[in-house]
């Protein structure tokens, strides 16, 4: 096929020429001038404007210069979703370094992986993680214990010129080697993505934006610069509603939210709700996985399908998705991942990198001004990755591993992998990342780790393991792999075999490993059965929405294959059945049937309590009635 080309041309020159070519600190000043008072930031307890954005941010970032941040350093930051961050990250850039985002909750030993891979020094956090991040002579920051010295420093700007080519970020993805490779960004292919997001969307200041993506996610920086930029305010959701599409959708309406992201998992489920008419929002921005649905002829908003690996600055391709019954729906397919955006280059190439006929599958190679810089300290990888343009000299493609063709209308289909590399509620996932790990506990002698649907077609990880002698129990396995892989890398499913099943190549033939079922899959512990009748009930409501044929008492929720997205569908039954409103946080405190059935009778009880004797005979009454249906 031809080259899908986004509009416009070449990269920006320089970050301090004009306001079209400024980096994010001078974009983000230019607004603390123009509009001091405006609202730049807002969460459920705090709110920032472009003028405290911009002082706090420069009084960091003169602490962080004499604390020993200079310029071309990777510093890292890590801490909660939260009005913190953001003024952390702009702080770094602001003292001429590139923010590294770690995960809060990520597993000591990974995030010290990371610190020590990305040759990190200083790192801006709070006293409570200290420990898992202390190290190699590391300078810790904890905001919250610093607060008084930081408040002393200037409000005046650090004056460091800061160009296209210099790193702005730095995110670690999954890597096949079993250890995380880190993408490194720069200045200039961020100020495409804002330049475009900005053109593309009509975002004015007037544009209230979402930030709802966890910080370790490349979606983040997407909801954050490219709305700041443009003087608008972003909004962060809390973590309670951000994984509930009802409550999402309720906050996105009562916030007056105009521009919002949603990991394609929970778009989907929210293209599925009622919306009102009057709702502001204009457009739901979704990637990070394949989308299956077209959006309904009623939606009052834009649905916009993205399309971009880490590599390439987030987003790569994009495109409006028509409604169901529009002219322009192909039935025959599911929805397009667009076009290249601005300045960004799409080409399908066969395995001798030439280009594949319009209609024809071949990989996706990606260029053009968001191409990342490659793999921080690892020439290696980014010469593998990063390859030579074959047509255009001195340029560079990424070879995704993802597999494409080309529309009749120019737009990209997708079409799945080439590799072992699989995404599963947004996360991009190494395959072999996992196995390798797997390999390391002394009682395997073999491990393989594929990616399977389970009978409700939602994907998991399940993971095959050959013991030396016998099988350690699934929890120690689990355990194990949680000191270096974050919970959405964790196998739901454990099948212990003889042998991994190998082709005439010597390789692990995974379309011969058996699928999981209730008899192969690792339990906890001997199978209990529900004892009383509110386990029952809740035990059916997670077999139900599983597609399991049975569920212990002590089964844990999330280790059958549940994830976030599945916990507000039984937030909801729990709802209907008993009455009772159950966080998704408590849902993580109480994952077994029995434990969430004595919480759910514990509220019931409460409930009782205040109730006179007349009410609680008539819920005695619907319960007794609910139970025999």
């Amino acid at each position: 096929m031809e080259s899908s080309k986004g509009s416009g041309s070449g990269h920006p020159t320089a970050c301090n020429e004009n306001p079209s070519n400024s980096c994010v600190p001078d974009l983000i000043r230019r607004r603390a001038k123009s509009t001091p008072a405006g609202l730049a930031i807002r969460s459920a307890s705090s709110l920032l404007t472009y003028e405290e954005l911009d002082c706090r941010s420069n009084q960091l970032a003169n602490y962080l210069r004499t604390a020993g941040a200079r310029p071309g350093q990777v510093v890292g930051v890590c801490l909660e979703r939260s009005i913190e961050f953001p003024i952390a990250a702009l702080a770094i850039l602001k003292a001429g370094c590139a923010y590294l985002p770690l995960e809060t909750r990520a597993p000591g030993r990974r995030l010290q992986t990371m610190l020590k891979s990305a040759q990190v020094s200083v790192v801006v956090t709070t006293s409570g993680l200290l420990e898992s991040l202390a190290g190699d002579g590391r300078k810790l920051i904890a905001i919250d214990h610093s607060a008084a010295e930081i408040g002393r420093c200037s409000t005046g700007a650090i004056e460091i010129p800061l160009s296209p080519d210099q790193l702005a970020y730095v995110i670690y993805t999954s890597g096949s080697t079993g250890t995380p490779k880190a993408v490194a960004v720069g200045h200039g292919s961020l100020l495409n993505l804002i330049q475009w997001h900005n053109r593309a969307f009509g975002v004015t200041a007037a544009d209230r934006a979402t930030q709802l993506a966890s910080i370790g996610f490349d979606a983040a920086v997407w909801e954050l610069w490219p709305n700041l930029a443009a003087g608008a305010s972003v909004h962060l959701v809390d973590d309670d509603t951000r994984t509930q599409p009802e409550k999402l959708r309720d906050w996105l309406v009562r916030e007056k939210i105009t521009i919002s992201f949603a990991p394609t998992p929970l778009a989907e489920q929210m293209l599925k709700l009622s919306w009102p008419r009057e709702t502001a929002l204009r457009f739901l921005l979704t990637g990070a996985d394949t989308l299956h649905n077209y959006p309904p002829a009623n939606l009052p908003f834009a649905l916009v399908n993205n399309y971009g690996p880490t590599e390439c600055t987030v987003v790569a391709t994009s495109t409006s998705i028509p409604p169901q019954g529009s002219a322009e729906l192909r039935s025959d397919c599911l929805p397009p991942i667009g076009r290249a955006i601005d300045n960004a280059e799409i080409y399908i190439l066969d395995s001798k990198m030439r280009q594949v006929p319009a209609g024809e599958c071949g990989e996706i190679y990606i260029g053009g001004a968001g191409l990342a810089q490659g793999y921080l300290n690892d020439a290696a990888l980014t010469a593998e990755r990063f390859v030579k343009h074959p047509f255009r000299s001195g340029a560079r493609l990424y070879r995704t591993g993802d597999m494409g063709c080309a529309l009749p209308d120019g737009q990209i289909a997708f079409r799945g992998r080439v590799d072992e590399q699989v995404k599963i509620n947004g996360y991009r996932i190494e395959l072999n990342e996992v196995a390798s790990v797997l390999r390391r506990h002394a009682a395997l002698r073999e491990s393989a780790v594929v990616a399977s649907e389970n009978s409700v077609g939602e994907k998991q990880l399940v993971a095959y393991v050959v013991p030396a002698s016998s099988c350690p129990p699934v929890s120690e396995l689990r355990d194990f792999l949680a000191k270096d892989l974050p919970d959405y890398m964790l196998p739901a499913a454990f099948v212990s075999l003889d042998a991994l099943p190998v082709s005439s190549s010597g390789k692990v033939d995974r379309s011969a490993l058996p699928a999981p079922t209730d008899e192969n899959i690792l339990r906890e512990e001997i199978f209990l059965g529900p004892r009383t009748p509110t386990e029952q009930r809740v035990a059916a409501i997670v077999a139900r929405l599983l597609g399991l044929e049975r569920v212990g008492v002590n089964d844990n929720f999330f280790y059958l294959g549940g994830n976030s997205l599945f916990g507000t569908q039984v937030i909801a039954r729990v709802r209907d059945a008993f009455d009772v409103e159950i966080s998704l946080l408590k849902l993580f405190d109480h994952p077994t049937v029995a434990d969430l059935a004595a919480e759910i009778e514990r509220r019931i009880v409460a409930r009782l309590d205040a109730m006179s004797e007349e009410e609680a005979q008539r819920l005695l009454a619907l319960n007794t009635e609910q139970a025999s249906a």
